[in-house]
């Protein structure tokens, strides 16, 4: 896929699959962080041992692609420009860390987006794979699938007692972190989740926002990951983390059971303003549409708001955010600019069917 491909495409091919309780889970995550042997990591290297260790991955793994996921298309940071860089944040096929402070930093995508590959990030390598709906199991298969093809072509730095070495020591042992976003807006309403998530931390989990390490979480979307990677098998973390993710997913259903029985015509009220709002805005600003678009994708899950598809809404929550309406603008829009794009944009997504 061209880099004008993965730029014009806000929905990830991924994302446009069924996975299990998508109406509350809305993607699986496992990312695994690996460095080189015999290279200095990121956070010491020189440029051009960044250089060097760019150069030789994307080598190595451009020589024997990997079936499974199909051949890789490869991004140079430097090769990009501040926008489209914010663009592949906000799609999350990087992280925020590689478009702003890497050297020499790459990023290697499959065509679907379900892969990738980030180069230089804090660590050599961060592998990434993405799914729909709650599949953190079939996540845990293909990142082990690849993590053992990318082994086949460059040497780890591990150790027998500490496990993979990572820049950060929070990530030593597995290098693993399993994390899932979580639409809990029926919590949010009933004022459950500020006492759940003090519990979650207790657990050994962290809460996120939708961008992870501090970000907010806006929309009520709420990234929940390990925070424990040594003295834990991978299955283990994958294990953990869905018996948590399933109690939420039964409170967030309860939540909602309790608002349509007790509450229903100021529900209603609710997400029908929100739609109203939506459909006919002239100026909106980001964290009003996103909380707006929360309720109505509430609405959809509910049967409240028919012949609107859920993923348009899962499409705004990324085509209104600032890289992609600069992308489409084909400029550097003022916050009042965007603010008009934004509504213009949902208007006119708004009025799409099935």
């Amino acid at each position: 896929m061209s880099l004008e491909g993965f730029m014009n495409e806000a929905i990830s091919p991924w994302m446009k699959d069924s996975g299990e309780d998508s109406d509350i889970v809305l993607s699986s995550r496992i990312r695994l962080a690996r460095n080189l042997k015999n290279y200095q990591f990121p956070i010491l290297s020189t440029l051009n041992q960044s250089k060097e260790v760019a150069e030789y991955t994307v080598a190595a793994l451009e020589e024997g692609p990997f079936e499974q996921v199909g051949p890789l298309d490869t991004l140079y940071m430097e090769e990009l420009k501040s926008n489209e860089k914010r663009v592949l944040v906000e799609k999350h096929l990087i992280s925020p860390h590689l478009a702003e402070q890497s050297k020499h930093g790459a990023v290697m995508l499959n065509q679907d987006e379900s892969l990738s590959i980030m180069i230089n990030e804090e660590d050599h390598l961060r592998i990434q794979c993405l799914f729909a709906g709650s599949q953190l199991e079939k996540g845990l298969e293909i990142a082990q699938s690849v993590d053992d093809w990318v082994e086949e072509h460059l040497t780890y730095a591990y150790d027998e007692k500490r496990g993979y070495l990572t820049s950060c020591p929070t990530n030593v042992g597995t290098g693993m972190r399993a994390s899932v976003m979580m639409h809990l807006p029926a919590l949010a309403m009933t004022q459950q989740i500020n006492r759940i998530l003090p519990a979650i931390n207790q657990l050994g989990l962290v809460v996120r926002g939708i961008y992870g390490e501090g970000s907010e979480a806006l929309g009520n979307l709420f990234q929940i990951s390990n925070q424990i990677t040594l003295g834990k098998s991978e299955q283990d973390i994958v294990d953990d983390l869905h018996g948590v993710v399933t109690q939420l997913i039964q409170r967030e259903r309860n939540a909602r059971q309790v608002l349509m029985q007790n509450s229903r015509l100021k529900l209603e009220d609710r997400i029908q303003r929100s739609l109203g709002i939506l459909s006919h805005s002239r100026i909106i600003e980001s964290k009003e549409a996103t909380r707006r678009l929360s309720d109505v994708r509430l609405g959809i899950d509910l049967g409240l708001i028919e012949g609107i598809s859920g993923n348009i809404l899962n499409e705004l929550m990324i085509l209104t955010q600032v890289g992609f309406l600069q992308q489409f603008a084909g400029d550097v829009l003022t916050a009042e600019q965007r603010d008009e794009r934004r509504a213009a944009l949902i208007r006119e997504r708004l009025q799409l069917k099935e």
